[in-house]
């Protein structure tokens, strides 16, 4: 088992190893003190795990609840987040309970932000049960759901007390799921890690991959908790990600937005003379390689269009987050208004085919 401590206050680890969902439980009671859960999954996942970890955690002397809601981005929302809090004040979880997100980063997400507002916060612990979620949404407390105008509009930051990877469990995510959390994996190399991105493409353990990519996470999330600075890094492809789901209706899955999101970002910075050229050519090679799309039918009009209402914005202005050279990223203010002539150039690349 590998232990990697996220240094924020208070500072929490995250346990990486193959059987560990069967010691959730054990491994929960040693970093909370209360023993009542709220397990909180989907439907997608309650058939596989959702047994496996309520045995663990009812060996481990918790009384264990349970709450399953439909999978879905557009469960995504308060009004699930509301079923969650009402089934815990049925349950009679008090503020020595907590509740425990197993699923995908939706889960986590939803789970999060549900137990940072029940009974004004309660401890919470991550069990993800993809890649996405392993590498990047389970770490960092950034807690969230969409409103009908944007994604992750509403939420919190709100770190867990532990989080339990287990990677047996992604043997049976589907290829696109799989492919969706690599492209967390490739944009977190793309960041700050050059090392990172060779492993990948020699086709390193991924054990070795999921930790490093979880080490480097929890370095800028100690830096910057609460996203004023460095954590943006951790937002290349996003801005235009979140566009271009938003775009296809929330039908694609948050992956593949943040690869032709991340080709935006490296081309434009390239045709702009912001980074330096091969960037893009390598990350696009890298990204079809995970079968993963490397372009989009929307123009880059309609992408800045939909960027607008970022969370990220402030005021008349966006930080995005471009590549400058391999294995680095920097952070780029520009004015929202200018934002649609920056990307223009993407249109018969990676925008507007």
């Amino acid at each position: 088992m590998k232990q990697l401590t996220i240094p924020v206050q208070p500072a929490y680890d995250a346990l990486l190893g193959e059987g560990l969902l069967a010691q959730a439980g054990a491994l929960t009671a040693g970093a909370v003190g209360g023993r009542h859960v709220l397990i909180v999954t989907d439907d997608g996942v309650a058939p596989l795990y959702l047994e496996a970890a309520r045995t663990s955690y009812a060996a481990a002397g918790f009384t264990v609840e349970t709450f399953v809601f439909p999978h879905g981005e557009s469960n995504k929302s308060l009004q699930t987040v509301e079923a969650v809090l009402l089934a815990a004040d049925r349950a009679g979880i008090t503020r020595t309970g907590l509740f425990a997100a197993l699923g995908g980063g939706l889960v986590g997400d939803l789970t999060g932000l549900s137990a940072s507002l029940y009974l004004r916060g309660i401890d919470f612990v991550q069990i993800p049960t993809t890649l996405l979620a392993m590498v990047d949404a389970s770490v960092g407390g950034k807690t969230a759901v969409n409103l009908s105008s944007g994604k992750n509009l509403c939420g919190a930051f709100y770190q867990p007390r532990l989080v339990i990877c287990d990677p047996a469990v992604l043997r049976t995510l589907s290829p696109e799921l799989f492919a969706e959390g690599m492209a967390e994996v490739i944009k977190t190399g793309a960041i700050c890690d050059e090392g990172l991105l060779s492993r990948i493409a020699y086709g390193d353990n991924l054990t070795g991959i999921i930790a490093d990519c979880i080490r480097i996470k929890g370095e800028i999330v100690s830096q910057d908790e609460h996203d004023h600075g460095l954590r943006q890094l951790l937002n290349l492809g996003h801005t235009f990600g979140h566009a271009l789901e938003k775009l296809n209706g929330y039908r694609i899955y948050h992956g593949e937005g943040v690869a032709v999101g991340m080709l935006i970002a490296a081309w434009a910075a390239e045709q702009h003379g912001l980074c330096e050229y091969g960037v893009y050519d390598e990350l696009k090679a890298m990204l079809s390689m995970q079968h993963l799309p490397v372009t989009t039918p929307f123009t880059a009009g309609k992408v800045a269009e939909n960027a607008m209402n970022d969370k990220k914005r402030r005021g008349d202005s966006l930080t995005l987050v471009l590549p400058s050279a391999r294995g680095k990223s920097v952070l780029h203010p520009i004015r929202a208004t200018e934002l649609a002539d920056f990307i223009a150039c993407c249109d018969g690349t990676v925008t507007g085919l």
